[in-house]
């Protein structure tokens, strides 16, 4: 199965530290709001890594999100992994396993973000285990 639709993103920073050798690591704290196929909202905790080379770094964070999937009500979690290496993105964000609650339990899939002239959108492909 397949939701697509866009969503709206919040950014609250939290604590940046200076590790040495130019490098930073940031808290970030996200509120989002999906509509589509997916209406819901999310908090994701964002922890990222900046290096000294221009485009580079890395972040982990994991996300609660809350409302319907196609109709279905629930929550779940996902966890992402995103890599900076100068200026290539390449991003996995996951559901994690038996995290879906109610109508979302069994929920499994993986979420790809498209941002495109400052909107951001979802397409999330998904399916339910037994």
């Amino acid at each position: 199965m397949q939701a697509k639709g866009e969503f709206e993103v919040k950014r609250i920073p939290q604590d940046e530290l200076d590790i040495g050798q130019g490098a930073t690591v940031g808290h970030s704290r996200f509120d989002k709001r999906f509509h589509g196929p997916l209406e819901a909202t999310s908090v994701v905790h964002m922890l990222a890594l900046m290096s000294p080379v221009q485009g580079s770094g890395a972040y982990v964070a994991m996300e609660r999100i809350e409302g319907t999937l196609d109709g279905r009500r629930g929550s779940f979690y996902m966890q992402h992994n995103g890599i900076m290496d100068r200026g290539t993105p390449s991003l996995d964000l996951s559901v994690v396993p038996d995290t879906g609650t109610d109508e979302l339990t069994g929920l499994h899939g993986r979420i790809a973000i498209e941002i495109a002239d400052g909107k951001h959108y979802y397409t999330f492909d998904y399916d339910f285990r037994n």
